[in-house]
């Protein structure tokens, strides 16, 4: 487990968020989440819904007008000390951005942003909303991976924005796996290699306690599952909600868990 008290250092994974119809669909994906996840949920002026675990953020439901586009993903927010200033670098090393920077009232000041590859993340400054004040624990975010059928472009796009340095993967000979590591050498995702992808995104996994169990729930939920296997690291599946978001969980063995601290945050 990770308790944050703190904005987290630029680069690193900070806060999650997923575009919801405002209406019948939001409220059904807080039921879906609810029953997952344990979460409960906070209605907020500047979020829309705020995704709770033991009483602490740990994600948020965007709700958004009928018609309005969705990712089918959840976004994941970077920290950045100067939301502005790391807006101007990822835009001169070939980003687009779709959204801001701007003020969400108190809570901080955010941007999205299109990566050279077409997928999309997001920039936090963090005030009274640190992020996810909770991850590395079951209901909680634990990673980050960006798929793309382009991992050159995208691997060299973001060890430009945020100095990341570039390791391969022994555990995956396979693939075309890229671990991302800021420059004190803690690792916040990776740059997985897919040429058949149709499109480049960033995939959002989850902690749980137990994989079987939570894909059952998903499941009785109205969800779907897939791909559910051991991995190196745990036993993972892909999740889909019942309004077509993906996502994954995984449920790293205990002395894996004590071994990697915290693997997106500390």
């Amino acid at each position: 487990m990770s308790l944050l008290t703190k904005n987290q250092p630029e680069s690193t994974p900070t806060w999650l968020d997923l575009d919801v119809i405002e209406g019948a669909a939001a409220e059904r994906a807080a039921e879906f989440y609810g029953a997952v996840f344990d979460w409960e949920f906070r209605a907020d002026a500047e979020l829309g819904i705020t995704c709770l675990l033991r009483g602490r953020p740990v994600a948020g439901l965007r709700t958004v007008p009928e018609g309005a586009p969705r990712l089918g993903a959840w976004r994941m927010y970077f920290a950045a000390d100067d939301c502005d200033a790391v807006t101007g670098r990822a835009v001169a090393a070939g980003a687009t951005v779709t959204r801001g920077p701007a003020e969400r009232g108190p809570l901080g000041r955010a941007a999205v942003l299109l990566d050279p590859v077409g997928a999309e993340f997001g920039l936090w400054q963090g005030r009274d909303l640190l992020g996810c004040e909770l991850v590395n624990e079951p209901g909680a975010l634990v990673r980050n991976d960006l798929s793309t059928p382009h991992a050159e472009r995208a691997r060299i796009f973001y060890a430009t924005l945020f100095s990341y340095t570039l390791d391969g993967n022994e555990d995956l000979p396979d693939f075309d796996f890229t671990f991302l590591r800021r420059p004190d050498g803690h690792e916040i995702g990776g740059v997985f290699g897919a040429p058949d992808a149709p499109s480049s995104r960033w995939e959002t996994t989850f902690e749980v306690a137990d994989t079987d169990a939570v894909v059952a729930r998903a499941v009785a939920a109205g969800g779907t599952a897939e791909d559910l296997s051991e991995t190196p690291y745990g036993r993972m599946a892909r999740l889909t909600d019942p309004l077509g978001t993906t996502f994954h969980v995984i449920a790293r063995p205990p002395q894996t868990a004590a071994a990697a601290g915290a693997v997106r945050a500390r």
